[in-house]
C-alpha cells in the first residue's frame, strides 16, 4: 500500500481528489472574479438597482401612459392656484395617483413623468459619455504604452495637458457659447447642448484611464507572449488589440464602473450650473428651478436629490465590489 493511498482512508472515505483539481484548474481569472462577485450580497443589491434605474430609464414613455403622467403638458392656469402652487398634492393637499409625486409650482407640470425622463436623460448622457471616454483612454492608453519613443511622449504630454484645464471653468465658458451661436433656433439649441455636454463629459474622463492602461502595456510588453509575437512578424495593430486587449479586461472593467457613477453625478451638477441639456428633463435642471421652492414645497427638490444619490451609491458600491472581485490581492 502506498503513502497516498493510506492517507486517503485514514481521512474518512475515500473520495476521487481528480474531479475537484480540474475544476479548480479549468476556472479563468475572469471565471473566479464573477463568481466572487456573484458571491457578494451588497453587489447583487446593487446591481438590482441599477437595473432598475435603467428599465425606467427605457421604459420611462411606457411607465408614464401606466401612471397617466404626462411630461411638461402642465397648464399654469388650471394645474395652479393664485400663488402658483398646485391644486393638487402636495404641499398643500395629500397624496393623489393623479400626481403621485406632486404637480410643479409655476408650470403645473407632473414630477413623476419629469422624474422618469429625467432617469434618463442622465442614464444617456452619463453612459455614451462614459463609453467614448473609456475607448479613447483604452486607445492612447495602448499607443502610449507600447511605443517606445516619440508616440509615448506625444501621448503622455497630451493627457498632462488636459489634467491642467479646469473642467468647471471650461464647461460653463461653453454653454454662453452654445446660447448665442443658437439662440435664434431652439431646436437646435436643444441638440447642440446635449452633443456638448457629452463631449465636455468625454473629453475630461479619459486621462486617468489612458494612464492606467498605459502602465500596464508598459509592464506586458516586455513579457514573452509579446515577444514571440514580435518573432511571428505579427502586425502591431493585431498585438495591441489580440495580445494586450485581452490582459487589461481587469482594469478597464474596474474603471468603467468607477467612472459611470463619477459621470452621472457630473452631469447632475454641470445641470444645476446651467450647463446641461435643454428642452428636455433633467435631474439636474429639476434640482436647479426646485432649489428657490425648497422651504415651501421641499417635495419638488427631494425627489431628484434623491434618485440621483440612490443610483449614484448604488453605482459606487457596484464598482468597488468589481474592483475587489477583479483584483488577485483582496480577499473579501
Amino acid at each position: 500500500m502506498t503513502v497516498s493511498e493510506v492517507l486517503i482512508q485514514g481521512s474518512g472515505p475515500e473520495v476521487d481528489p481528480e474531479p475537484r483539481i480540474k475544476k479548480i484548474a479549468g476556472r479563468s481569472p475572469m471565471r473566479i472574479a464573477m463568481d466572487r462577485l456573484l458571491s457578494d450580497k451588497i453587489a447583487m443589491l446593487c446591481a438590482v438597482i441599477v437595473l432598475l434605474y435603467i428599465l425606467i430609464a427605457i421604459f420611462a414613455p411606457q411607465l408614464c401612459r401606466l401612471f397617466g403622467v404626462e411630461v411638461r403638458a402642465g397648464d399654469p392656469v388650471t394645474d395652479t392656484d393664485s400663488f402658483n402652487y398646485p391644486i393638487i398634492g402636495p404641499p398643500n393637499y395629500g397624496f393623489t395617483w393623479e400626481a403621485p409625486l406632486g404637480l410643479e409650482p409655476n408650470s403645473g407640470n407632473d414630477l413623476l413623468a419629469e422624474w422618469f425622463y429625467g432617469a434618463r436623460t442622465s442614464l444617456m448622457v452619463a453612459a455614451i459619455a462614459t463609453i467614448v471616454s473609456t475607448v479613447v483612454g483604452v486607445v492612447l492608453g495602448l499607443i502610449a504604452g507600447y511605443s517606445r519613443g516619440w508616440g509615448d511622449r506625444v501621448v503622455t504630454f497630451v493627457i498632462d495637458l488636459f489634467l491642467t484645464l479646469p473642467f468647471l471653468l471650461v464647461a460653463i465658458a461653453v454653454s454662453p457659447m452654445l446660447v448665442e451661436r443658437w439662440k435664434e433656433n431652439p431646436a437646435m439649441l436643444d441638440n447642440a447642448s446635449l452633443i456638448a455636454l457629452i463631449v465636455i463629459l468625454t473629453v475630461f474622463g479619459w486621462m486617468g484611464l489612458a494612464r492606467l492602461i498605459r502602465g500596464e502595456v508598459v509592464s506586458l510588453r516586455e513579457r514573452e507572449f509579446i515577444e514571440a509575437a514580435h518573432v511571428l512578424g505579427t502586425p502591431t495593430h493585431r498585438i495591441l488589440f489580440k495580445e494586450l486587449l485581452p490582459n487589461l479586461v481587469a482594469p478597464i472593467v474596474v474603471s468603467f464602473s468607477l467612472s459611470l457613477p463619477a459621470t452621472i453625478a457630473a452631469e447632475a451638477t454641470l445641470a444645476y450650473l446651467g450647463v446641461g441639456v435643454t428642452g428636455q428633463p433633467s435631474w439636474g435642471q429639476t434640482i436647479l428651478r426646485a432649489q428657490n421652492w425648497f422651504a415651501e414645497y421641499p417635495l419638488f427638490l427631494y425627489a431628484p436629490i434623491v434618485g440621483i444619490v440612490v443610483l449614484v451609491f448604488a453605482l459606487n458600491l457596484l464598482g468597488d465590489a468589481i474592483r475587489d472581485a477583479f483584483d488577485p490581492k483582496s480577499f473579501r
